[in-house]
């Protein structure tokens, strides 16, 4: 298919792939399926080879969010019957860590609901950063608090965190759509002092809230902009009692042809598994990992994931390995990059740059031998029962799932 050897060609190269190659990727037909996997494969061993890496969340505080995001168990409104706690200690959370750490997690995401921290909780945080370093040698630390302020960045670092996660979630054109309390512009500019501040940016997107392809391909394309070193790919999970309960709008074959989307437009990146791939990729989920480089391990914020064990045992039987803590993950290029190299400033320094100034020729891929799926493509019976509200873990009496 030429369309996907030109994709495959341009993410062997850096090279950004064409707003109307991205679209051709999601209009596949299903008879095409395994060749965009196998293609969008191609350039995920590449980069990654077949290194899977380990994430574990820890909700710090969950619940009583002011935010209105549509998609959120915790927002304003919510009846989702979810846990809700105020801040664990440091040593709670460190605890919590622990239990991920042990099951193979490279990287503790720091989680809590809310608009933004205010610098009584960046200081809090900073502290359980300080606790989990301590005593979880070589793991690196996430943090995902929401909006930030002049200087929290900073802060955040000089306490040890290594990352911050704030995704754009959906498109600019469809944000006011799906939140009112802040702006996609809010997001953008978060994304953007994590990154100036010297953290590692994680942005990425939520697919299945009832977006078009075209929405799909703009946040993607607004990500390869931002130049994060991770993204997270998440899958709407329609909880009860949020204003999307009822958009079930995802097959497990249009989950990975999302997923080869975003490879293809992001493929040095690291594009992380993320929540919802239970529900929606279910039995096809080993066929994702040749598309990402990274998963969450065990559960979620707000809902139960797979059994941790039986995330392990999954990359193993299709033949990938987890990467362990002596292995950078990034790709050189990129790594560097993070150190203080073209990619630190936030101008998308790693995208193109790494031409070696050879002549790469126009574009061949058109996407017009494709075979396009229907306008109106089927969407498989919805599947309420997997989605289980998490009871188990911190805030909990419940030994956490890793």
């Amino acid at each position: 298919m030429d369309l996907l050897n030109t994709l495959v060609d341009k993410g062997l190269r850096r090279e950004l792939p064409t707003r109307e190659e991205a679209l051709a990727v999601l209009a596949t037909s299903d008879d095409d399926l395994l060749e965009v996997v196998a293609a969008a494969g191609r350039v995920r061993r590449q980069w990654f080879g077949r290194r899977v890496k380990l994430n574990y969340l820890v909700n710090l505080k969950s619940g009583l969010c002011p935010e209105d995001c549509s998609y959120c168990s915790q927002r304003l409104g919510s009846k989702a019957e979810i846990l809700k706690y105020t801040w664990l200690k440091p040593d709670e959370a460190s605890k919590a860590a622990a239990a991920g750490v042990a099951g193979g997690a490279k990287r503790v995401c720091l989680v809590a609901s809310g608009r933004g921290p205010t610098d009584r909780d960046v200081a809090r945080v900073s502290q359980t950063i300080e606790a989990i370093k301590e005593q979880n040698e070589g793991v690196e630390v996430c943090a995902c608090l929401g909006l930030l302020s002049d200087g929290q960045a900073e802060r955040l670092r000089d306490a040890g965190a290594d990352a911050y996660n704030h995704n754009l979630n959906t498109s600019e054109g469809t944000y006011g759509d799906i939140t009112t309390t802040h702006t996609y512009a809010d997001r953008v500019d978060t994304v953007q002092k994590a990154h100036a501040a010297g953290l590692s940016a994680c942005s990425g997107l939520i697919a299945g809230m009832g977006e078009r392809d075209e929405d799909l391909v703009d946040v993607v394309f607004s990500l390869r902009e931002l130049d994060p070193d991770s993204v997270p790919v998440n899958f709407l999970i329609p909880f009860e009692g949020t204003p999307l309960a009822k958009e079930w709008n995802l097959t497990p074959q249009r989950a990975l042809r999302i997923l080869a989307m975003v490879r293809f437009v992001c493929p040095d990146v690291e594009v992380r598994l993320a929540g919802g791939r239970e529900v929606h990729l279910r039995t096809l989920q080993p066929l994702a990992l040749h598309l990402a480089n990274s998963i969450f391990l065990g559960d979620y914020l707000t809902s139960e994931g797979q059994a941790g064990k039986a995330d392990l045992d999954m990359i193993a039987d299709a033949g990938f390995e987890v990467e362990g803590t002596d292995t950078t993950t990034l790709p050189e290029h990129r790594a560097d990059a993070v150190a203080g190299g073209c990619g630190s400033g936030g101008g998308g320094g790693c995208a193109p740059c790494g031409d070696t100034g050879t002549e790469t020729g126009t574009d061949t891929g058109t996407g017009t031998a494709v075979e396009t799926a229907p306008e109106t493509e089927s969407v498989s019976a919805a599947r309420p029962d997997l989605v289980a509200v998490r009871r188990r873990g911190a805030g909990t009496d419940i030994a956490p799932n890793a």
